[in-house]
């Protein structure tokens, strides 16, 4: 029951890490706040379901970080921040 809700909670997480992955108008920009929100969640799955939050920041970071760059602002874009 346990490991499962860890991997409901990772699946969820990842979604919307990716999702979020495409704000900006530049590659560059959504590159990093795709790595940025995907550090955060990584470090979060990694701490609940491995025991060790510094390999999920470095995993969720680098696949959020893809997914950001591999995004158009015509795919995704959540307006101008603040």
């Amino acid at each position: 029951m346990m490991m499962q809700r860890k991997m409901v909670t990772a699946v969820i997480l990842a979604g919307l890490a990716l999702g979020l992955s495409g704000c900006g108008y530049t590659p560059g920009q959504r590159a990093l706040s795709g790595g940025a929100i995907g550090a955060g969640a990584g470090a979060i799955v990694g701490a609940a379901a491995a025991g060790n939050p510094a390999m999920g920041a470095l995993i969720g970071g680098g696949v959020g970080a893809l997914g950001g760059a591999l995004t158009s602002p015509s795919q995704i874009n959540l307006g101008r921040g603040l």
